[in-house]
């Protein structure tokens, strides 16, 4: 078991334990994207993700207001706390700690990791997006607890992203880095396969699962791809 596993209500008290363990985080980590959610509000799709047996939620929300995501994170983070599923705030330092919510997850442009856990403290997850093996060197002498591996396919889904890094980055994590990831990045069910079979035991996707027409039954299959029981 790492902190992924368990129950937010037990996450404080198991933080130091798992934080850096190197065991990896597992199974589909997914996260919100109203602008391709087919109409559906974020509240809407993160109950069917929910319902479909997804642990791991990022709420990433670039263009909205803050009042708005305020909003949205306090019904999101009821939502998670109940059905014990770790809840991810992209970014907003303030706006995590202000829901209370379970991590936080910062890119290469954002503050550095060793100032935000001055100001979130020990018990909050830090996850950290890297494109190189510089980064993830990076990201563990900084002290993230896990770090986001890719872009490995294009994605359209972030205006800011860099060029895909390929599988050949992801081979170097699964080798070389002994911190939790997760693999990221134009990741779909069509090609999910080879990501795993490179070693990747979580594989985080954005349009796959909010712009699919049936949420509940695309998760199922990307779970049972990843071996889950469902």
């Amino acid at each position: 078991m790492d902190r992924f596993d368990i129950l937010p209500s037990d996450l404080n008290k198991r933080q130091s334990d798992f934080s850096r363990s190197g065991k990896p985080i597992r199974g589909l980590y997914c996260l919100t994207s109203e602008e391709h959610s087919r109409g559906r509000s974020n509240i809407e799709v993160v109950k069917a993700i929910i319902n479909a047996g997804v642990k791991i939620i990022q709420y990433r929300e670039k263009e909205k207001k803050m009042l708005e995501k305020y909003n949205e994170c306090v019904q999101i983070r009821e939502l998670t706390k109940r059905a014990g599923v770790t809840f991810i705030v992209d970014d907003d330092v303030d706006l995590a700690m202000l829901v209370k919510a379970d991590g936080i997850h910062l890119g290469q442009d954002d503050l550095p990791v060793e100032k935000v856990r001055e100001l979130v403290g020990s018990e909050m997850i830090i996850g950290l997006s890297t494109h190189s093996p510089e980064q993830a060197q990076d990201a563990v002498r900084r002290g993230a607890d896990y770090i986001g591996v890719g872009p490995i396919y294009r994605t359209y889904t972030k205006k800011d992203v860099c060029e895909p890094v390929g599988l050949e980055y992801l081979d170097y994590v699964v080798k070389s880095i002994n911190i939790p990831f997760v693999a990221i990045g134009g990741i779909k069910e069509s090609n999910m396969d080879e990501v795993i079979s490179r070693g990747a035991k979580c594989v985080a996707m954005v349009t796959e699962i909010v712009g699919a027409e049936n949420i509940e039954q695309k998760i199922l299959n990307i779970r049972h791809k990843l071996g889950e029981s469902v």
